[in-house]
């Protein structure tokens, strides 16, 4: 994958799910922001797809 590919896969889910999520919102309400950071990163299937494009883009970085 191209990096230019990976940056518009990654805003396309950002863009699509995360912007108007609402299990986010709630969360920053009633836990705050940390956790529901948190729960982004362990426990949501976008977030865990966003962390995968991400070491993708770290492997293209390494070959450079």
């Amino acid at each position: 994958m191209k990096k230019v590919d990976i940056m518009k896969d990654m805003d396309e889910l950002t863009d699509t799910y995360c912007m108007e999520c609402f299990v986010i919102r709630d969360l920053r309400k009633t836990r705050g922001k940390q956790d529901a950071h948190r729960f982004c990163i362990e426990s949501c299937s976008v977030g865990e797809q966003l962390q995968f494009l991400g070491n993708e883009m770290m492997k293209i970085y390494e070959k450079n």
